[in-house]
This record gives C-alpha cells, structure tokens and sequence, in this order.
C-alpha cells in the first residue's frame, strides 16, 4: 500500500506505509512443516527458558556472577524469541504478510537492541570467566555485586546504542516503492534495498556498525577462550574439568551465535539462496536453543532445576 503525499518541488512523492514479506518459502508444504516444527519448539523451549532463571532466582545457591549473567542470557533469549517467531507462524497461515511502516522499525529497533545487548552480554561473560580462571584472587573482588550490575547496564545500553544507529539511518532514507521484503521479518539488508536512493554509504555505515562490531567481538571472544584454556591445561586443580567445560559450552555459543551475525552482516547487501535458512537459525532457533546449552552442560543448574521440578 503507498500513500500519496501530494506535491513537493513539482513531483509527486509516494510514501511506502507498509511492507510485504515474500515468506520463507512459496512451498505450501514446506511452510507447513517449518510452521509445525517451530510451534513444537517454541512451546517446549520458551517456557525452558523462564524456568531456568526461576531456578536461578530461587536457588540460594546459584548467587555467583556466572548464574547472574546467565540467567540475563535466558531473559534476553526470551524476549529475542518474541520479536519474530510469533509474527512469523501468523503469517504462516496468512495469504498476504503485511507489516506496517512503523511495525517494520519496531521490529528491526528490538531486533538489534536485545542481539546487540546479548552479544555484549557473551563479552561480559567471557570475562568474568577469564577472571575467574586466571585471576581467581582477584575475582571475589573485582566482580562483586556492583560490577555485576553495571556490567549489564552497559550490556544493555550498548545494545541501545548499536540499535538506535541502525533505525536513525533506516528513518533518514526515502521509501517509494517497491515494498516487497524478501524475508519473513524486517531486517537491515532488506530494507535498505527498498530506498529509493543511492544506499551505498548507509550499507557501509551499517557494515561498520554490525558487521563490524560483530567480528572484533567474535575474534576477541576467540583470542580470550583460547588464553583461558591454555591456562586451564596447564593447570593441575580440581576444577580443570569444570572449567574446561564451561569454556567449551561458552565457544560452542559463541560460533552458533556470531557465525550467521558474521554472514549477514559483515558483507554488502546481497541476497544469497542461505540467507533465509541462516535468518531462520538466527532468529527463532538459536535463542531458544542457547540457554539450554548452557543448562545442559552445568551440573550445579541441572541440579537446582531438578529440586524444583521435585518440590512442585
């Protein structure tokens, strides 16, 4: 739908007031089948995710800053999941997939405040864990309570920030048509195609801004893990294990996270025949999946989320 805006400098302008997503796929019975595995997953692993910060919440004895950021990670996942995964098993069922305008900013603004905010958020992890095993008597002190929760207020303010960049640059281009997205949610590459100018520097504008930023921290998380488990093996302390654990579990969500964030965002806007099964895993598998990972390799949440499952 376009709205007619009248006359400005003898030319009529169009304004674009809503957008129509091509879908995941045309195929009825593909869509029906990634419709049903989704709302499997979604119903089974959402509510996994509020039960384990319950569990945090609840346990006296999950008080240690990997527990605190851990269960911000579940709380960011979870808010994550709603942003695309219900709109997009709607439109499943829906002949045409309509967004608004002002839905479609929406979308994209809280897209990448809470992935800009969880990337942080792996940061800041990787770092208490790099103090925890190289600094372990420095560590009481240096993350105590305060540091804890200034660290997630940058995590989230950073998120803030690397998101408001991404829609003041979207907001400042002209939309006239067409306004047919290629993809079953709003997202950056898609959209900036849709301008009706020349897009060249806000493409390498938000390259810099995510893809960019993107990389450095992937790297660094990298460079960081691999200075903790070289620590790690040579040392001879009963926590080897459990560190070595920990630090694995951290790499694994680290390449399930960056890996398509790097994809997407550190290239021109191209589309490519992945780019819609990468956005897919992104968006709606990975944040469901990523605190259970992280449950499923730490014995001392499994045990406190089994006593609550017991008790109730």
């Amino acid at each position: 739908m376009y709205l007619q805006a009248g006359e400005m400098e003898s030319e009529n302008i169009t304004v674009v007031t809503e957008f129509i997503f091509v879908g995941l796929t045309q195929s009825r019975n593909i869509q029906l089948l990634v419709f049903v595995l989704v709302f499997i997953f979604y119903l089974i692993i959402l509510p996994g995710n509020f039960l384990i910060i319950l569990t945090i919440r609840s346990d006296p004895g999950l008080t240690a800053p990997l527990y605190f950021f851990l269960g911000n990670l579940a709380f960011l996942d979870a808010s994550y999941s709603f942003i695309v995964a219900p709109r997009m098993l709607v439109d499943f069922l829906s002949e045409k997939k309509v967004i608004s305008y002002r839905g479609c900013i929406t979308q994209l603004f809280f897209l990448h405040f809470l992935g800009g905010g969880e990337m942080l958020l792996l940061v800041v992890m990787a770092l208490d864990r790099y103090i925890a095993i190289c600094r372990p008597l420095h560590y009481s002190t240096v993350m105590n309570p305060r540091a804890c929760y200034a660290l997630s207020l940058a995590q989230w303010l950073g998120g803030f920030v690397h998101s408001i960049i991404q829609v003041a640059l979207i907001l400042h281009l002209p939309f006239c048509g067409p306004n047919r997205l290629d993809n079953f949610f709003c997202d950056v590459p898609q959209v900036i195609k849709l301008a009706c100018t020349d897009t060249f520097v806000v493409e390498l504008l938000m390259v810099f801004n995510s893809g960019l930023l993107t990389l450095i921290c992937f790297l660094g998380l990298l460079a960081s893990y691999a200075v903790i488990l070289c620590r790690v093996r040579g040392s001879s302390s009963e926590g080897k294990t459990k560190a070595m654990s920990t630090c694995t579990t951290h790499i694994i969500v680290i390449f399930l996270m960056f890996g398509p964030g790097i994809f997407i965002y550190t290239r021109p806007f191209r589309a490519f025949p992945a780019d819609k099964v990468v956005s897919l895993f992104h968006t709606v598998i990975f944040p469901l999946l990523n605190p259970v990972i992280y449950t499923l390799r730490n014995q001392e949440v499994k045990t406190s989320l089994k006593k609550l499952l017991i008790n109730n």
